[in-house]
């Protein structure tokens, strides 16, 4: 599984969310292939700045692979949706990648 180092900043890290985001992000692996995972670092965030609504939550994840990072920031009305956002766009953004290096 994916060795992922999570932080958060203004909200507790509770080990729901833990298990919840290494959960989400244990499901990219298949996309990754062969191409290992150097480093893994996922961030959460409760945010009140810029927004009148009251909380937004910000999820990032950061893929050190080889040659490149990958990095994929998102917000959400609750932090699962931002998890599931950024679970969603680095898919994409692997997919990416791995085409890009196929090409070599």
């Amino acid at each position: 599984y994916m060795n992922l180092q999570i932080k958060a900043k203004n909200i507790e890290l509770t080990e729901e969310i833990k298990e919840y985001a290494q959960k989400k992000m244990d499901a990219l692996e298949k996309y990754l292939g062969d191409f290992p995972v150097i480093n893994a670092d996922f961030e959460v965030e409760k945010t009140t700045n810029h927004h009148q609504k009251g909380e937004l939550y910000r999820a990032e994840l950061n893929l050190s692979v080889p040659q490149e990072l990958l990095r994929v920031e998102k917000t959400g009305v609750d932090i699962h949706e931002a998890i599931d956002s950024v679970r969603d766009h680095m898919e994409i953004v692997i997919n990416k990648y791995r085409e890009k290096r196929k090409g070599l």
